[in-house]
Formats: C-alpha cells, structure tokens, sequence
C-alpha cells in the first residue's frame, strides 16, 4: 500500500491511487509493461555491458552481440507474449542481431509453469545448466537476467556451472534472502502471525520441500536451522 504523499510520483507513470492506497491492477500492468519496462531494461542491459565483453563470437568480419539468457518467475513461463515474450522483444530491439534464450523447464509451456511450483529447486537449476550447457550459441558465454524466482536460481546456475561462462547476472525480485511473511499481513495480528507459523512449520517439513519448489527458500529468520 503507498501513502497519499506518494500519488504525484504514481502519477508519472499514470497510475492513480484507490482511497486505501493500491494501484488499480490494470494500471500496475500497464505501467510494468510499458512505462517502467523498457527503462529497467536499459538500466540492465548498461550493467550487462560492464565488466564484460560486449560481443561474442566473430563470423567474418561482424563481432555477435553477447547472448542473454532469460528466466521467468513463479506463476510465469518462458514464452508468455505478455511477459517474457515481451521482455525477449524488448532486449532484441535493444541488442540488434542478439540471440536470447528464455528457459523452458520440461517439454511443454505447461510443464514449464506447473515445474515452477512442484519441483525441487535444485532439479531446475540442474536442467537449466544441461540447456545451457547443450546449446551451442551459449558456448562462449552469455549474460543473464531473471526474474522473481527465476533471479535467485540463475543465480545457483552462476555457482554451479561455470561452463560456459555467465558474465553478468542482472535479477529482480530475486528472493536471494528468502521469503517470509505474507502479503498484506503485518506483525502483531493473531490470524497473520499464525498462518505465517503454520507456513513455517508446513515449508519446514522435508517431505515438503522435495517437491513444493517456494517452500525451498521459505526462511523464519527465528529459525535460523
């Protein structure tokens, strides 16, 4: 929720706040997908342009833009128009001539976003390393940017497979920490404070976090075991 005094800044991007606070949900997409997007791709693709070379393989005499790899967040896949697809659109018309992958975990766009939920982190990581590894435009490197979920588990592709390299990793939302905690639910109140204990103790379970991928990097700060 934003406060009254944040409404000029919401209103840049023509966003209007409810009476409560909230952006109208149309509102937030639209700016997400229009204003704000092409501006933090910039922001990102200037940080994947430092510290690394900015072109990849040569073929005659023309230097190939360095590849990016792309992974989506929880709920998301790789091939949605309205989302990664469109961030896909955004970074070639901003790169002319560069090759992006957006990962696709299973066989289908189904699999991809049901995968996103039941399976274990480190069985995503260990596919999205296999593709990457597997596909020869990647060979001599790429950058990458992820998203929500998608940040933090490219993140472990960084540590765990060096080969080929990963230059630059730009995420967002990435819950590198952990989550914990729900929406709109503050401390101090009966019902949230035990529905965020019962979370604890249902993500906790072992039997759990084989397969129910959020329960992965759920973290009660008082439980640092």
């Amino acid at each position: 929720m934003f406060e009254d005094g944040d409404a000029s800044w919401w209103a840049q991007f023509g966003c209007t706040l409810t009476p409560s606070g909230h952006i109208k949900q149309h509102q937030w997409q639209t700016m997400v997908l229009g204003t704000a997007t092409p501006l933090i791709l910039t922001v990102a693709l200037v940080a994947l342009g430092s510290g690394a070379p900015l072109t990849g393989r040569v073929r005659g005499n023309v230097s190939e833009p360095v590849p990016v790899v792309l992974w989506h967040g929880m709920g998301d896949t790789c091939c949605n128009p309205l989302s990664m697809g469109y961030i896909k659109r955004q970074v070639q018309q901003q790169i002319p001539g560069v090759y992006v992958d957006s990962l696709m975990i299973g066989l289908t766009v189904a699999n991809d976003l049901i995968n996103g939920y039941t399976m274990n982190a480190n069985e995503q990581v260990e596919k999205a390393c296999h593709k990457i590894r597997k596909n020869s435009k990647l060979q001599n490197g790429y950058h990458a940017m992820g998203f929500s979920q998608g940040g933090q588990f490219l993140r472990a592709v960084a540590q765990r497979c060096p080969d080929p390299p990963m230059f630059n990793l730009v995420t967002w939302g990435g819950q590198h920490q952990g989550v914990f905690g729900l929406p709109g639910c503050p401390a101090n109140v009966p019902t949230c404070d035990q529905s965020r204990d019962s979370t604890t103790v249902t993500c906790y379970t072992p039997d759990i976090q084989i397969w129910e991928t959020q329960c992965e990097y759920w973290h009660d700060s008082s439980k640092p075991d």
